[in-house]
């Protein structure tokens, strides 16, 4: 048992050091990434980009299955964005609800047959339709292939410069394009740009706008708010100078489409097509000369829906890191490879050693260290002291992370929600943490026996209706 226990303190340490250290240079990067970024005259920059003749054309794809609830909100949504020359594509997945008859009578689809072509090859595409009332929105009917399989089917029909991936259940502030087409523009060698995801639950939506922004009441969505804010801060702002992202949100992230379409368009065979294209997209940079920087732009504000109860979220998880798992292994070679520059070298072993295997080193730490203090050959106190020291950082972390959003973003939430923001802050370490490790080491052993479902994680639509969204 002492061997055991040694083993696993050296582990518990090991994971604690590394993981604090990383953290904490990734959010002293965000916050210094927020003050500059505080300091640029975004609105002036918006309003030359309306009038701008060099604006690149942008199409938005929204794949949908069984959306029924929230297509047309989302829709809607899409279609108030300030941006010129927008094209909007949703592609209805083989949908078994209403999705597409929602759609029809909404927005007065009318069916058109042109030649369809294009390099991706996808499943059938039964119909294409374009609305009567909005002359730049396409609707895309095809068997159901999956998401990455949508996706390239819209890139077929796309004709923006850029595009934008965005899921069916997803509401976006009107100037967030405005934004986050800026990297494009300032660097040649952009070829995704990211976005800050907020969630949805709890908020008040109207016409596809949320309206009145608020914490969600709920445990379980309001923890979840917590996380998406750190994730999306230090997890991807802090990237932008230590390396550079390798996650765009599948929510809602900009794409140059050439460059996806010469690397392949979307993979089919992964649960992680979104994280599984940026890498392969900076890879086929570096590999060839093309452009291979991915930015995270804070201010732009997307909202998603989160699950509202443990089995939604369980399955979310699992799936998340059999994504995460298929993606490093899928892409290796770039490991401590100099070649790839700071990639290879920083952030490629930070999401293989942190992310990957670290619910592995927690779970045998915390659970080694808990056997040695009921079997009495731990030293007690420094046992606790340690445990006390793992979890109380991730509280820190959580806090200020809250803090510094609060502190420094353009569209903060009201200050009377921030002690609930808080206390969500300080109870996600009082088991839920200890849950999503369960589910992550579930979705490794998942990846193993080579599970590949995505799961039907149950909405509730904008409206209160209930409807089931995944392919």
């Amino acid at each position: 048992m002492d061997s055991v226990f040694a083993l696993t303190q050296v582990l518990l340490v090991f994971y604690v050091v590394t993981s604090a250290g990383f953290q904490t240079a990734l959010l002293a990067s965000a916050a210094a990434g927020m003050r500059r970024h505080q300091r640029a005259a975004w609105s002036e920059q918006s309003q030359r980009l309306l009038a701008s003749a060099v604006t690149p054309t942008v199409t938005v794809l929204a794949p949908a299955y069984n959306e029924s609830a929230s297509v047309v909100a989302s829709v809607r949504s899409l279609l108030t964005l300030r941006y010129p020359g927008l094209e909007i594509v949703v592609i209805n997945d083989g949908s078994t609800d209403a999705t597409l008859e929602v759609l029809r009578e909404e927005f007065e689809l009318r069916r058109v047959h042109p030649s369809l072509g294009g390099a991706l090859v996808t499943e059938p595409v039964r119909g294409l339709y374009r609305s009567e009332r909005h002359r730049g929105l396409i609707v895309i009917d095809k068997v159901n292939g999956g998401k990455s399989d949508s996706l390239n089917a819209g890139l077929n029909v796309a004709t923006g410069e850029l595009y934008c991936a965005v899921d069916a259940d997803t509401l976006i502030e009107p100037d967030a394009f405005l934004r986050i087409v800026r990297p494009f523009l300032a660097d040649d060698r952009t070829v995704a740009t990211g976005a800050t995801i907020r969630v949805v639950n709890g908020s008040g939506v109207r016409d596809g706008r949320v309206v009145a922004p608020r914490i969600p009441r709920r445990l379980l969505p309001g923890i979840q708010t917590v996380e998406y804010l750190r994730s999306f801060l230090f997890g991807r702002l802090g990237w932008n100078d230590l390396g550079g992202n390798l996650i765009v949100s599948g929510a809602f992230g900009m794409f140059r489409r050439a460059a996806v379409v010469e690397a392949g368009g979307y993979r089919i065979d992964t649960v992680g097509e979104d994280m599984e294209l940026v890498v392969r997209l900076r890879r086929h940079g570096y590999e060839t000369g093309g452009p291979s920087r991915v930015t995270f732009v804070p201010d732009p504000i997307a909202w998603t829906e989160v699950p509202e109860n443990l089995h939604d979220l369980a399955r979310q998880r699992d799936r998340w890191q059999r994504g995460l798992f298929s993606t490093i292994s899928g892409h290796r070679q770039l490991l401590f490879n100099p070649r790839y520059r700071a990639m290879g070298l920083v952030v490629m072993p930070y999401f293989a050693v942190i992310e990957l295997v670290g619910p592995v080193l927690e779970a045998f730490g915390v659970l080694g260290l808990t056997l040695a203090l009921i079997a009495h050959v731990a030293n007690v106190p420094y046992a606790i002291a340690l445990l006390l020291l793992f979890y109380g950082w991730g509280v820190i972390l959580s806090v200020t992370t809250v803090l510094l959003y609060q502190w420094l973003s353009e569209d903060p939430y009201p200050s009377g929600d921030l002690p609930r923001l808080i206390l969500f802050a300080v109870a996600e370490n009082l088991g839920y943490r200890q849950l999503t490790v369960l589910w992550r080491l579930r979705g490794t052993l998942g990846y193993l026996r080579g599970r590949s479902e995505w799961g039907q994680p149950t909405r509730t639509g904008f409206d209160g209706a209930e409807s089931t969204a995944a392919s």
